[in-house]
């Protein structure tokens, strides 16, 4: 479970092609910090760490991803370079500094305009239609994992203001008209949706 709030980003430094696609991930996190096992957020998509080892300015981390994750997120598109972020699970007693995401990422979007306007970046997302019903103004949403406020929405299309600093912390800062990002509705806004189409004397759509 994860807050949608970035603490890091990481460097894709090595992928390995096999049946399962393997990811080596560089950190400003000491290795020695982060147990096998854990679960990570990679750019709103939960990974588990299954190798960690010492890199310059902190350390690296390896993780697996199954071809359905490749195929239904960004990170089919990751190679040498790119830039991710990237946020540890969530302790008994940590703030709540977001909004309660899971790393399950819904689809993918797409940018489909940016505005720079002092300082300020507003975002303008197209989302796959089956998210459309779970985005609403003022709403909450993870995009490449971090928890964004819904500014307005029209259609399967919604926009975002950025501040400075989550531009200067995420990745945020450099996306631009036609790039994909990962998309995960609120999930609030999901169980809302299930008991709204909820039948007690029969059953679930």
């Amino acid at each position: 479970m994860f807050t949608g709030i970035v603490t890091a980003i990481g460097t894709i430094t090595r992928v390995e092609d096999g049946p399962v696609r393997r990811f080596t991930v560089e950190t400003p996190w000491a290795p020695d910090g982060i147990a096998i096992g854990a679960s990570i957020a990679h750019a709103g998509v939960c990974l588990t760490v299954v190798e960690t080892a010492p890199a310059p300015g902190g350390g690296a981390h390896m993780v697996e991803v199954s071809p359905e994750t490749l195929a239904k997120s960004t990170l089919g598109a990751w190679k040498e370079g790119s830039k991710v972020n990237l946020e540890r699970s969530l302790k008994v007693g940590d703030e709540l500094g977001g909004h309660i995401v899971t790393g399950h990422a819904d689809g993918v979007g797409q940018v489909v305009d940016r505005r720079d306007e002092n300082g300020w970046i507003t975002l303008r997302f197209q989302a796959p239609a089956s998210l459309a019903g779970f985005i609403a103004p003022k709403g909450s949403i993870a995009v490449d994992g971090v928890s964004l406020t819904v500014n307005a929405v029209d259609g399967a299309d919604f926009t975002v203001m950025i501040i400075p600093h989550t531009a200067a912390v995420t990745t945020l800062g450099a996306l631009q008209a036609g790039d994909s990002v990962n998309l995960e509705a609120d999930l609030m806004a999901r169980y809302a949706a299930r008991l709204a189409g909820f039948d007690p004397g029969g059953s679930a759509p």
